[in-house]
C-alpha cells in the first residue's frame, strides 16, 4: 500500500514520508542543543548588556596601561656615553675670620667632565679650564652618585681645556672618541652633563650641529678685549652654566666635541659651543705628558682677511682682486721666529707647506698637528700685491 507503479516498475517512497523524517529529525537535534546549553550553563549565550559593557571597559583599560618601551637612536646614543660623563666640583678654602688662616674647602662652582682613558691604574677626565680655575681640590660625581677625590695634570687656558686624573677603582666607562672632522651641518649631536649643578646631573639635551670650523672671540683675563679665536663647533643643543666640560656626542655615542661655552643674550639664543675633540687631542696629550700645552709658535697676532673690510684690501693689504681668504699678521713679536723670518704687519698668509691656508683655524690646525718645535715652517703671504716665500724655525710658545 506505501508505494504506487511507475513506468519502470520501481517502487518510490511516498513524497508525504520523506517530509515527515525530516522534519522528525529537526526536532530532534533541537532537543539536543537545549540540553547540551542546560547541563553545560557556560556555553549559554548572554543577553546582559552592562555585563558586555565592563568587559570591554576592563580591556580597554588593560591595552591603555600596557607598558611599551620606546627605543631610539638618541637613547641609544645616551645610554652608550652617559656613564662616562661625571660632575666636577671645584673645592677652594675659604678664608677663617678668627684665625686668618685658611678654613675648610667648600664647593665655589660645578661643572662637567668627561673620562676619556682609563690606563695603569688610573683614569683620566677631560673638562675646562675655567671649571677648576682656582681650585685648591677637585671633586669628582660619577654617574652612580659615587664622590671621587682628583688631581690636576694641567691645564690650557688659550683652548679652555684642563685633564684631571683619578684612581680607576670606581670607573663606570670610558667615553669612545669620534671624529669631528667628519660632522655635517644638520647632525643630530648629544649635550650631556651638568646643568645648574648635580640636582639636575646627567641631563641630555638635544639639537644640531649648526656650524663647523668657527672661530669664536674670547676675553681671557676679562679687560674686555679679545685675547684669543677659539676653535669651535656650533650647536643649537641646549648649553647651559654646569654644562661646561661636558660631552657633545653623535648618533653612534661617540664624543666629538668638548661643550665649553654658550652665547646667552636676550638678542641670541640657541647657540652653544664646544671644543671639537680632533682639535683638544694634541692638548690633552700634551697636558698629559708635560702638564700644560707646549705649542709651536711663529710669533704673530693674527686676523682673517673675511673680516677686513674691501676698501682696507685695496688701500692698506694692496691685495689682488683674486685673492679671498687667507690670513692677515697683526702684529709681529720681537724676536721671534716670524720677526726673523723678515715677515711684517699686515702680510697676508695664503700658503703653509704648499697647503692653502684660508682663515685663522686652518692655520693653526697646521701648526699644531703638523708640526713640532724646532721645525721648518714655509710660508707663502702677500705683501703689497707681491707673493712672498717665508721660512721659520719654530719655536717653544712659552718662550714668546
Amino acid at each position: 500500500m506505501g508505494y504506487y507503479n511507475n513506468p519502470s516498475g520501481q517502487p518510490k517512497p511516498r513524497r508525504a514520508g520523506t517530509f515527515l523524517a525530516g522534519l522528525a529529525g529537526v526536532a530532534i537535534g533541537a532537543l539536543l542543543v537545549w540540553l547540551l546549553f542546560s547541563s553545560v550553563p557556560g556555553l549559554a549565550p548572554k543577553n546582559d548588556n552592562a555585563a558586555t559593557s565592563t568587559q570591554l571597559t576592563e580591556t580597554d583599560r588593560q591595552s591603555a596601561t600596557a607598558s611599551v618601551e620606546i627605543t631610539t637612536d638618541v637613547t641609544d646614543a645616551v645610554e652608550k656615553a652617559a656613564d662616562a660623563v661625571v660632575g666636577v666640583t671645584n673645592l677652594q678654602a675659604a678664608n677663617d675670620f678668627w684665625s686668618q688662616g685658611q678654613g675648610q674647602e667648600q664647593a665655589v662652582g660645578t661643572g662637567s667632565g668627561v673620562i676619556y682613558k682609563n690606563e695603569g691604574g688610573k683614569a683620566y677626565v677631560v673638562t675646562n679650564h675655567h671649571v677648576i680655575e682656582g681650585a685648591s681640590g677637585i671633586e669628582l660625581t660619577l654617574s652612580d652618585g659615587t664622590k671621587v677625590e682628583a688631581t690636576l695634570v694641567g691645564s690650557d687656558i688659550w683652548t679652555d681645556l684642563a685633564v684631571l686624573e683619578m684612581d680607576d677603582a670606581n670607573v663606570p666607562d670610558v667615553a669612545e672618541l669620534g671624529d669631528s672632522d667628519v660632522l655635517k651641518r644638520g647632525e643630530t649631536v648629544i649635550a650631556i652633563g651638568n646643568p645648574l649643578g648635580l640636582d639636575f646631573s646627567g641631563s641630555v639635551t638635544t639639537g644640531v650641529v649648526s656650524g663647523t670650523d668657527r672661530a669664536v672671540p674670547v676675553d681671557l683675563d676679562g679687560n674686555g678685549s679679545e685675547d684669543w679665536q677659539a676653535e669651535v663647533l656650533q650647536t643649537d643643543a641646549a648649553i647651559n652654566p654646569g654644562n661646561s666640560g661636558g660631552a657633545l656626542v653623535n648618533l653612534a655615542g661617540q664624543l666629538i666635541g668638548i661643550n665649553s661655552m654658550k652665547i646667552a643674550t636676550d638678542a641670541v639664543e640657541g647657540i652653544g659651543f664646544a671644543i671639537p675633540i680632533n682639535s683638544a687631542l694634541p692638548v690633552i696629550e700634551s697636558i698629559e705628558q708635560n702638564g700644560e700645552m707646549i705649542r709651536p709658535a711663529m710669533g704673530i697676532t693674527l686676523m682673517d682677511l673675511v673680516q677686513v673690510p674691501q676698501a682696507q684690501r685695496e688701500e692698506t693689504l694692496n691685495l689682488p682682486a683674486d685673492v679671498k681668504e687667507g690670513v692677515v699678521v697683526n702684529s709681529v713679536v720681537d724676536g721671534s721666529a716670524a720677526a726673523k723670518a723678515g715677515m711684517q704687519q699686515f702680510d697676508v698668509i695664503v700658503e703653509m707647506d704648499g697647503e692653502p691656508v684660508g682663515d685663522i683655524i686652518e692655520l693653526r690646525k697646521h701648526l699644531y698637528n703638523e708640526k713640532k718645535i724646532g721645525d721648518t715652517l714655509a710660508v707663502k703671504a702677500y705683501r703689497n700685491g707681491e707673493l712672498m716665500d717665508f721660512e721659520l724655525e719654530l719655536v717653544d710658545n712659552s718662550a714668546l
